[in-house]
C-alpha cells in the first residue's frame, strides 16, 4: 500500500508540477461539463474538463461512493449505459500502448492517477492530464467522433496489469462529448 501511495503522489506531483490552474474567473469557453452517474443512473457528481497549456485540466467532485482508493480512467466512447458502463469501451488508447504507469511498454493515454474516496463517500480531484486534449481533430482528443467517458472503478489501479490494472467493475461513468 505504501508503494502505491508513493507512486500516486509521484504521478500527481509530476502532473501538477508547475501548473497554474485556471481561476474561477478564467475563460472556460473550451470546457466540457460532465455529469457523473452511478450504476443505477443517479447523478453522483460533476466533472469539468478544460484546455490547459499542459493538457486537460480535470476538476471532479463526486459523493455517495464506497470509501477507499479507486482507479479513474478515460474510456473510448461517450456512452454510459447502466449498470455496467461497458458501452464506454476500453481505456482511451489511440497510441496502442499497454496499460499502466509502471509498464515499460508505455501507458494508455486514458490512464490517470488513483483517487481516494473519503470515509464520507466524497472525492474531489483536481489534476492535469498531459496526455490528452479537447481540441477536435487531434489523435489524442477526448472529443473525437464518438467522444469519450470518464470512469471510476471499484478498486485501485495497480499501474501495471494490462489492460485495466485489476481495477474491477465500473461504478461511475460520465460521458464526454461536444
Amino acid at each position: 500500500m505504501k508503494k502505491q501511495i508513493i507512486i500516486t503522489l509521484l504521478i500527481a506531483a509530476t502532473a501538477l508540477g508547475g501548473c497554474n490552474f485556471p481561476s474561477a474567473d478564467a475563460d472556460l469557453k473550451d470546457s466540457v461539463q460532465v455529469s457523473l452517474l452511478n450504476t443505477e443512473g443517479k447523478e453522483v457528481g460533476q466533472a469539468t474538463l478544460s484546455e490547459h497549456p499542459k493538457g486537460v485540466h480535470i476538476l471532479l467532485k463526486a459523493e455517495g461512493l464506497t470509501p477507499g482508493v479507486k482507479a479513474i480512467h478515460f474510456h473510448e466512447k461517450a456512452s454510459c449505459e447502466k449498470p455496467t458502463f461497458e458501452t464506454a469501451g476500453a481505456h482511451f488508447n489511440p497510441t496502442g500502448k499497454e496499460h499502466g504507469f509502471e509498464n515499460p511498454k508505455g501507458y494508455h493515454l486514458g490512464d490517470l492517477p488513483n483517487i481516494e474516496v473519503g470515509e464520507d463517500g466524497k472525492v474531489e480531484l483536481e489534476t492535469v492530464s498531459p496526455a490528452v486534449v479537447l481540441a477536435e481533430g487531434k489523435s489524442n482528443s477526448l472529443l473525437d467522433a464518438d467522444g469519450s467517458a470518464i470512469i471510476i472503478h471499484e478498486k485501485a489501479d495497480d499501474y501495471k496489469t494490462d489492460p485495466s490494472g485489476n481495477s474491477g467493475a465500473r461504478i461511475v461513468c460520465g460521458a464526454i462529448s461536444k
